[in-house]
């Protein structure tokens, strides 16, 4: 098996973790899931995304078993494991640990995946951010559930993956008066779209935000679009746009040796 494609932060190049953010290429899926669909909740074939999953823990030289997914509900629940969950799919949209060879990961195809680390705890984390998510308050839970395990905000590094840029994010106005209603200062995260009922939401920014909030000053986007790059990452919004009936899942993913 060829090495898989990933994306990697410097930001998260710490000693004792490990961590990707895989593209939709190097699997075994077909059609709309071509190729590295690794969602369960997909039409996909079981095989091929079981297969999925196995190369992609593979690719930190780990069993598929160690690989820990959420069932993902959009919540701000920040679960913690010290066992890989194998074909367990616990609800929730983190996953925590200081278990080394447990691999965290996230699920996304435009929402946001957020890796975290604290290498002097020595505690990792993977969260699933969309709009409901982040404003629910995910990235927060997530940093709250490391504390627990000995992590300190001013020592975690956090790095959000690819996912829908501020150029591709067009949403009603309802979209922003939400936002706004919570915090007016949430108002920053929306520029002018193309009619005056539209604007253009800046997801990662606001994700940075909220971990700022949590005390993560260390914390970068990784500058990658999931909408508009076709050819390494799928989209929910992508799909939506063209009609399609549905779409493949991108994996983030990170380990302590």
């Amino acid at each position: 098996m060829t090495a898989l494609p990933v994306l990697t932060s410097p930001l998260l190049d710490l000693s004792g973790v490990r961590h990707a953010f895989f593209t939709r290429q190097g699997g075994v899926s077909k059609g709309l899931y071509d190729s590295l669909n690794v969602g369960r909740g997909s039409a996909d074939e079981a095989a091929d995304v079981a297969e999925n999953r196995r190369r992609c823990a593979g690719h930190f030289g780990l069993p598929g078993e160690a690989l820990s997914t959420c069932y993902q509900i959009h919540s701000d629940t920040a679960l913690i494991t010290d066992h890989g969950w194998d074909d367990e799919r616990p609800q929730g949209d983190a996953v925590v640990s200081k278990t080394p060879g447990v691999l965290c990961g996230a699920l996304a195809a435009d929402c946001a995946p957020i890796l975290l680390a604290d290498p002097q705890a020595r505690v990792v984390a993977s969260a699933h951010a969309g709009w409901k998510g982040a404003l629910g308050g995910i990235a927060e839970a997530t940093v709250a559930a490391m504390r627990t395990l000995g992590a300190e905000p001013a020592r975690i590094v956090a790095v959000v993956g690819p996912c829908i840029g501020p150029r591709s994010y067009e949403i009603g106005l309802e979209f922003l008066e939400r936002f706004v209603a919570v915090d007016a200062a949430n108002a920053q995260f929306f520029a002018a779209g193309e009619g005056a009922d539209k604007r253009m939401f800046d997801l990662p920014g606001y994700v940075l935000s909220r971990l700022r909030a949590a005390g993560v000053e260390t914390c970068d986007w990784i500058g990658a679009d999931t909408c508009a790059d076709e050819a390494q990452f799928f989209s929910n919004r992508r799909a939506f746009q063209r009609g399609e009936p549905d779409f493949g899942r991108l994996l983030s993913g990170i380990v302590l040796d």
